[in-house]
């Protein structure tokens, strides 16, 4: 019987697996870039995730409470992060939980600021005893009131600090402050700031200004 070399190394395969260092390389290689590409995805996720939750996010309009401004089943995208450095402003479009159910989002215009003084009569709006010029809501369009609803025809009320009046562009057909009363600014997701689709009326947001 042979001795085997005292300085011989040794190691030991799974059966069948050959010794080839190149190959073996070249495995590893494979694993690193498959894991670099999962690291990538998880890290983009991520990056998306925390977009989706504080900057901005996408909503489909619902319904046709917004219209001519919003129609039923167009995309816009939600700026969260800018009420966190300011104070919404009167006539700018917002996202909303639903005061009856806060796992529905509503989108409205603000029309009435903390300290404002809101009335509606003859189908006019009227902030601080002075007349609400609002073309987008169409010619010829009033402002009605809702029977049993927040708002009374001639009826003046002051919005609470902390709180907004909001209404719907669609004054017949559209549930709002009118109907729910003021929504506290805790109940604000964000401002709409851009529709994309559809493309032939994607663009910035803006807003109007009053001569009030």
């Amino acid at each position: 019987m042979n001795n085997p070399d005292k300085n011989e190394s040794a190691w030991v395969t799974e059966p069948g697996e050959e010794q080839n260092p190149q190959k073996k390389s070249l495995f590893f290689k494979g694993v690193e870039l498959v894991f670099d590409f999962l690291q990538s995805i998880a890290l983009g996720g991520a990056f998306f995730i925390v977009i989706y939750l504080f900057v901005v996010q996408p909503h489909q309009v619902k319904g046709n409470s917004m219209y001519p401004t919003y129609k039923d089943k167009e995309y816009i995208l939600t700026d969260k992060i800018s009420y966190k450095f300011r104070s919404p402003e009167r006539g700018e479009i917002i996202i909303l939980k639903s005061p009856k159910n806060p796992d529905i989002d509503f989108i409205k215009r603000i029309i009435g600021l903390p300290g404002d003084k809101i009335k509606i009569a003859d189908g006019h709006v009227y902030v601080n005893d002075g007349e609400l010029s609002e073309t987008y809501v169409g010619a010829g369009i009033d402002t009605p009131v809702f029977p049993g609803g927040f708002i009374q025809e001639n009826v003046e009320v002051i919005i609470p600090p902390e709180h907004f009046f909001v209404m719907g562009d669609n004054r017949p057909g559209s549930s709002d402050s009118r109907e729910f009363g003021f929504v506290p600014f805790a109940n604000i997701i964000g401002r709409v700031v851009f529709r994309y689709y559809p493309f032939s009326e994607a663009g910035i947001v803006v807003t109007p200004e009053y001569n009030l």
